[in-house]
């Protein structure tokens, strides 16, 4: 018999093999991500103008990786929380780390390919052996975080060659947890604890000269306790809502998402350099209010167009690849700004052209490299 070509919406559940296979996707949910991924690009293009975190034209970029752990908490209990008989905790481990560490190493071999392009008066790349580079960027292969003493680039960054690398050690932190705790942790519970973290991630808001909730990019100590009190609550709410949210009927979810996102994101600094107090309310708000009511809006998606479904899918599969790849363009983009003192009014066709790379480059990698060799990990040593 001749068997049809997969769809591309069939390819990319084939490819990610997260949800159970009798359960709906929430295909809206992926398009979403997909839009908080160009929501990262364009916070870290910005960086290279902004005078300090309270003086950048994507102000509040970073809470797109609150997001994410809120959309990963969501997938993996809704994916995972019944299946407790036929996926171990060890299994399931060992299909996350297949799901992430393939573009891990890219991303570091892509960073440390592209290392000594990028000197500028904020890091002398230059002066940075081969035997250095060629270590940190094992370490970053294997997502083991460098200590300030070996951070070859002086940022402070834990994964210097590629940089948002962080949130992905927090995120193997949380499936960690999820396989031997909260995978076990009652609903009940769980209404008890996501408050309880909401109160660290609050205290984690007030801390700095700025009050945001920009930790977790540094082996440090205040970056730590950010970070993981980011992740805690994002993480365990996105669990919650899996178990507990009754999806209603919501017209034009993916725009109405996409808009909140975007508007949330951009929004300048809340209360400037007098009243900076009120940014650090201002991103616990988002986080833990508006973010749930998007994570609602995306799981209420019912008809959608053919349209929609091809948008969200594709943003779906470009958003993990874009958000991997695009840093150490952002490197090189950041250092030639630098050294030549270009107001954005000249650089921005580098900029789009940093946007556009990315996003080819990420194309480029899902379709001959993740998902191939994802599809052959699987095959090979999940049962």
């Amino acid at each position: 018999l001749k068997m049809n070509k997969p769809t591309t919406a069939q390819q990319y559940n084939m490819a990610f093999a997260v949800y159970g296979s009798s359960k709906p996707h929430y295909l809206i949910l992926d398009g979403l991500r997909g839009v908080a991924a160009l929501i990262v690009i364009c916070f870290h293009l910005f960086e290279a103008y902004a005078i300090n975190p309270v003086e950048q034209s994507v102000n509040h970029g970073y809470l797109a990786v609150d997001f994410f752990f809120m959309l990963s908490g969501f997938v993996i209990g809704y994916s995972y929380d019944n299946r407790r008989d036929t996926v171990s905790s060890s299994n399931f481990l060992l299909r996350r780390l297949i799901r992430l560490q393939p573009m891990v190493v890219i991303g570091a071999i892509l960073g440390a390919a592209m290392f000594y392009f990028q000197g500028c008066e904020m890091w002398n790349v230059g002066s940075v052996g081969l035997s250095s580079l060629f270590g940190t960027t094992l370490l970053n292969c294997f997502l083991i975080p460098s200590t300030m003493s070996m951070d070859i680039r002086g940022w402070g960054e834990m994964f210097p060659l590629n940089g948002p690398c962080w949130s992905l050690f927090f995120e193997y932190i949380a499936y960690v947890l999820y396989a031997f705790i909260f995978r076990k942790v009652s609903t009940r519970v769980l209404w008890w604890i996501v408050p309880l973290f909401a109160v660290g991630l609050t205290y984690a808001a007030f801390q700095g000269d700025y009050c945001n909730l920009g930790w977790g990019w540094a082996l440090t100590k205040e970056n730590f306790i950010g970070g993981m009190f980011r992740l805690l609550f994002s993480f365990t709410a996105g669990l919650l809502i899996s178990r507990t949210y009754h999806p209603g009927i919501i017209k034009h979810p993916f725009i109405i998402g996409s808009i909140v996102l975007v508007v949330l994101t951009f929004m300048p600094n809340v209360g400037g350099h007098k009243y900076n107090w009120m940014n650090g309310i201002y991103d616990v708000f988002c986080i833990t209010c508006a973010f749930p009511f998007v994570m609602c809006i995306g799981a209420s998606a019912t008809a959608i167009s053919d349209r929609t479904k091809r948008i969200a899918t594709w943003l779906g599969y470009l958003s993990y690849p874009v958000y991997i790849v695009h840093y150490p363009l952002v490197y090189t983009y950041y250092a030639w700004v630098k050294n030549n003192e270009l107001p954005f009014s000249s650089a921005y066709p580098a900029a789009i052209a940093v946007v556009v790379v990315s996003i080819v480059l990420a194309q480029l990698c899902f379709r001959y490299y993740d998902a191939p060799l994802r599809k052959y990990l699987s095959n090979r040593f999940v049962k």
